[in-house]
């Protein structure tokens, strides 16, 4: 691919519509050299790789709005050309396209500078939204729930107390123009507060890398109405939805939540019914059951059993404080930021990220059965002791036995929020539950321009539920409940009630978490097979499995430590005596750190104090 990420990758919309363009042609990779076979040896066989990618079906792209002649137009404000860094922080080869350049440039130079905007928002849509992540970032005692939340007594604003304003007409014209202040992800997640990616990213120092806004309201949506949950004691409280009865309720129901483990009389004649019959026992009025059955525990109302809907209720209330009002935080620029972030680190210490450079098979030696080597699409043999492969990658014959889930996807731009309040920056998370039994229910992520996902006045709206039939036929309805179409078949009334779809792309994507390793078949045994995003809200997954990777690989080494300090191994020429430049200026003379000394990545560290 041309671009960092895989399937976790995001794009500028630009970069969006090439994405789908490219998965509807489904086109081969042409062939470089045919002359490849002589590098094989007699005593080594082949295992063929994939050259489709088959993750991505059924993609569907529609235009709401006013396509004013938008062909001959080109994205605004084009960015210079930035490199691509790669091992020893030597420069790459530049990118090809503008879409290609990773929003991670722009994302470093605002985290250099805390609580300074970025160019390409205005001050008043961005002031007080980016998180810092640190060990020591933490809120009121969990118990607590939420206690410290800001705002504490400023009571929530009713939808019917806000004097409606006329919104700005959006054309496609100026979504395409504006197409660079889009980071759309391919996959949609969050961030738990107290979640093993956010553990992880402190213990590395990956954060520095990325900036983080908190999800500032879970929704719910409940006799065709969407609604804002009190989840925090402020929020329960100051809710003008409930009355005083269902908020001692609530508030005794979630505080038994964080220690039910202490009082298993509570719930053990349950244990094998589900979380929903639980509710129902526990003298909860219906629209309690349903906040903490959708919009707090997020669980299933048929699959979930009632020790994992406490677990994930309480998992849910154990992040709130931390950070903000809500458990969840949302990377500026996109997730797609996470994986960029992580291959800077690695960068720094020697590791090369290639891009466009395809990889034709695994060479295995017959004898001992391990893999020896790849052979890549230029016709060049690379040796290695392990052989990291994303599912993808390999072919039909290996993957005879594997039987996928599939993910169903829906990307909206729209003029307006699904719940208006006074303010406009909003980052919501909203559950709709399933309408038919049996069927899965519809996780919405709403982001606001001072995400840097969207372009102001839009709002970017993800869709997703693990698939039953293809990404339109699973989630068009929920899209129809929630926004209007500019159809004929709306009447005008729907059309101003509801927030309208500018642009919409519908997709099915593969779900390849959770396959047993034996389900694939003749692969050596130092080749790992790691999977694409799953269908959960949060990282967990991945996090889980890249260390038990690791741990396969290296046993006695600590996963993802703390790098050294840039402070104690950069060798700053500014801060030599003037009467010494004239030899420290000099690369022949200049000493150079051995290798033990700068943990294998003094001058890539270099690079990234110049980036």
């Amino acid at each position: 691919r041309n671009y960092y990420g895989g399937n976790w990758a995001s794009f500028s919309f630009s970069g969006l519509l090439s994405w789908i363009k490219e998965n509807q042609q489904k086109t081969d990779i042409s062939d470089e050299c045919e002359d490849w076979r002589k590098l094989i040896l007699e005593n080594e066989e082949v295992i063929s790789l994939s050259k489709k990618d088959r993750t991505i079906q059924h993609v569907e792209d529609f235009c709401f709005g006013d396509q004013d002649s938008a062909e001959d137009v080109e994205e605004a404000g084009a960015l210079p050309k930035l490199p691509v860094f790669g091992a020893s922080g030597a420069e790459g080869v530049a990118q090809e396209s503008e879409e290609e350049c990773p929003p991670m440039e722009s994302a470093l130079l605002e985290s250099q500078e805390p609580g300074k905007a970025a160019d390409t928002e205005p001050a008043s849509a961005v002031e007080g939204n980016e998180t810092e992540i640190t060990s020591q970032n933490e809120g009121s005692d969990p118990s607590a729930l939420g206690e410290s939340a800001p705002e504490l007594g400023k009571p929530e604003a009713a939808p019917s107390e806000i004097s409606p304003q006329e919104p700005k007409k959006i054309t496609y014209t100026q979504v395409v123009r504006e197409g660079r202040r889009f980071n759309i992800d391919l996959v949609s997640k969050l961030l738990y507060s107290r979640g093993l990616l956010i553990d992880l990213l402190i213990k590395s120092n990956v954060s520095r890398y990325a900036e983080f806004k908190n999800a500032t309201r879970i929704l719910a949506f409940r006799e065709g109405k969407v609604e804002q949950v009190p989840c925090s004691r402020a929020d329960v409280f100051n809710s003008r939805q409930l009355t005083m009865v269902e908020k001692r309720m609530l508030m005794k129901f979630l505080t038994f939540c964080l220690d039910y483990e202490q009082h298993p009389e509570e719930y053990q004649d349950y244990e094998n019914s589900t979380f929903a019959q639980f509710l129902s026992t526990r003298k909860l009025t219906p629209s309690l059951q349903h906040f903490i059955l959708h919009s707090i525990a997020m669980v299933s109302e048929t699959d979930c059993s009632t020790l994992e809907g406490l677990q994930a209720t309480r998992k849910f209330l154990q992040c709130l404080g931390r950070y903000g009002n809500t458990p969840f935080l949302f990377p500026l620029y996109g997730q797609g930021e996470i994986p960029q972030c992580f291959c800077r680190l690695c960068a720094v210490f020697g590791g090369i990220y290639c891009l466009r450079h395809p990889v034709r098979c695994l060479v295995v030696d017959k004898e001992s059965g391990r893999c020896k080597a790849i052979v890549d699409h230029f016709g060049q043999r690379i040796s290695a002791n392990y052989f990291i492969v994303e599912d993808s990658y390999l072919s039909e014959s290996v993957c005879t036995n594997v039987s996928y889930r599939q993910i169903s996807r829906a990307v909206l731009i729209t003029d307006r929020s699904v719940l208006d309040t006074d303010s406009e920056q909003q980052v919501s998370i909203l559950t709709v539950p399933p309408v038919d039994p049996g069927k899965p229910a519809v996780c919405v992520i709403e982001l606001c321009s001072s995400t840097m996902t969207c372009m102001k006045d839009t709002y970017l709206v993800h869709l997703t539920c693990p698939s039953t039939k293809t990404a339109r036929e699973d989630l068009e309805p929920v899209v129809q409940k929630l926004f209007h179409l500019n159809t004929e078949k709306e009447t005008e009334n729907e059309e101003l009630e509801k927030p309208g779809v500018l642009w919409a792309v519908y997709f099915n994507m593969r779900d390849s978490s959770g396959i047993d390793r034996n389900s694939y078949e003749g692969l050596p045994s130092n080749v790992y097979v790691c999977s694409g995003p799953d269908s959960a809200l949060g990282n967990d997954c991945a996090v889980k499995q890249a260390e038990t990777i690791f741990r396969e690989m290296f046993p006695t080494e600590e996963f993802c430590p703390p790098p050294p300090n840039p402070e104690d191994i950069i060798y700053d020429e500014d801060e030599i005596a003037p009467e010494e430049s004239e030899v420290s200026n000099s690369a022949e003379t200049k000493p150079e750190p051995s290798a033990e000394e700068s943990s294998g990545g003094s001058t890539a560290v270099k690079k990234e104090d110049n980036e």
